[in-house]
């Protein structure tokens, strides 16, 4: 029986340790508690933790009608990981790009999810392959929920979600701060932990919904470890009331936040020496900039630029002012990195020496390896 999935919710951060896959894993159970039929999918090939956040570890999967039954979590919530192939819990998974896109398209198309009215999809930290291929592969996106914590150092890593969403035309569901703030449990006084503007302050910049803040609880962390969601097993605690109130303007269609475009078209810049990708970015005597489209995942044009002299600063503002919005690098420099990420413009770095149009043909297959950033400077 062919799977029916109404709605597709992907859950990402900017950068690890913020609790997503445990935001995720509310999420779903909590959904799952309203009537919904939810399915639970964890694509975090490198480290998959849901199972462990379900206390499901250890369960072996099993085929019918040459697909995988997922792992049943309770009568309403379905389950599926790579945690469940590994036969050792320590055993790591050291794959490329294309292996992982092959994984994720197995764990949709090969799963026998059956009719869901809600797929919630916990992504890997940042925006790399994995959350690319889920969203080739999964067609019509609900919408993305982006979950940081309350420091400046997230603004950069929230800034380059949002703009991974604006790229692929994903609707911005909402910004969720974990962590925010510590409640004490004696007087109830609020401390904030952690300096910086936080998630409500982003949301207001990027002007997408600012979902609401889920306090420090040290009972979380427990039921974290213990494999019990704390939304179904602390039903009265304050936290839970935040994590519901931020959860609950899910249950609607989504607003459209992001201004509607004419066209799905982006453009990506390759820096050139003869012709090729090359490591040397600040000092390329040629950029290529191809017009693509990303649905479609065609090249539209090319045009070869020469950049104006390299300054600090300079070449994101010019780059920006071409339309670019990701560029393609075999190294740069993290101070480079956070000018392009001000001027809302992803980039790549590791990539291999090669022509533009097989470059950017990988990016988006989804199949671009890359490596290490071999900036030197």
């Amino acid at each position: 029986m062919a799977n029916r999935i109404h709605r597709k919710i992907l859950v990402m951060s900017g950068k690890g340790g913020v609790g997503k896959s445990s935001i995720a894993v509310n999420l779903a159970v909590w959904l799952s508690g309203q009537g919904r039929r939810v399915g639970l999918l964890d694509i975090d090939i490198h480290g998959p933790s849901i199972p462990k956040l379900l206390r499901l570890e250890g369960t072996r999967l099993t085929a019918i009608d040459e697909k995988i039954e997922p792992v049943l979590y309770n009568d309403s919530l379905k389950v599926m990981s790579i945690a469940f192939m590994l036969s050792n819990p320590n055993e790591a998974v050291i794959w490329r790009g294309p292996m992982k896109h092959n994984m994720i398209q197995q764990f949709c198309d090969g799963v026998a999810w059956g009719d869901l009215d809600d797929l919630v999809v916990d992504c890997p930290p940042g925006t790399g392959d994995e959350a690319l291929s889920a969203v080739q592969v999964l067609g019509t996106i609900h919408g993305v929920v982006i979950v940081t914590t309350p420091q400046d150092l997230a603004v950069v890593d929230v800034r380059k979600c949002v703009t991974f969403c604006k790229q692929l035309s994903l609707p911005v569901l909402g910004i969720i701060e974990n962590m925010s703030g510590f409640i004490c449990p004696h007087c109830g006084k609020r401390t904030d932990v952690f300096p910086g503007a936080g998630g409500e302050q982003i949301a207001e910049d990027f002007r997408v919904p600012y979902l609401g803040g889920i306090p420090m609880d040290p009972t979380v962390a427990r039921a974290c470890d213990a494999g019990k969601p704390l939304i179904a097993f602390e039903k009265d605690s304050p936290t839970t009331q935040a994590f519901e109130d931020a959860f609950r303007p899910l249950l609607g269609e989504p607003e459209q936040h992001t201004e509607k475009k004419e066209t799905t078209a982006m453009k990506i810049a390759i820096p050139l020496a003869d012709g090729k990708l090359t490591a040397h970015f600040g000092h390329c005597g040629q950029f290529a900039i191809l017009d693509v489209d990303p649905q479609s995942k065609t090249i539209r044009s090319q045009v070869t630029l020469e950049p104006p002299p390299h300054e600090p600063g300079v070449l994101p503002a010019w780059l920006a002012k071409q339309g670019v919005s990701v560029v393609i690098a075999g190294g740069m420099g993290q101070r480079a990195q956070t000018l392009f990420a001000e001027k809302s413009i992803e980039v790549i770095v590791g990539a291999p020496v090669d022509t533009p149009e097989a470059l950017v043909s990988d990016y988006l297959a989804g199949a671009l390896q890359t490596g290490e950033n071999v900036c030197d400077h």
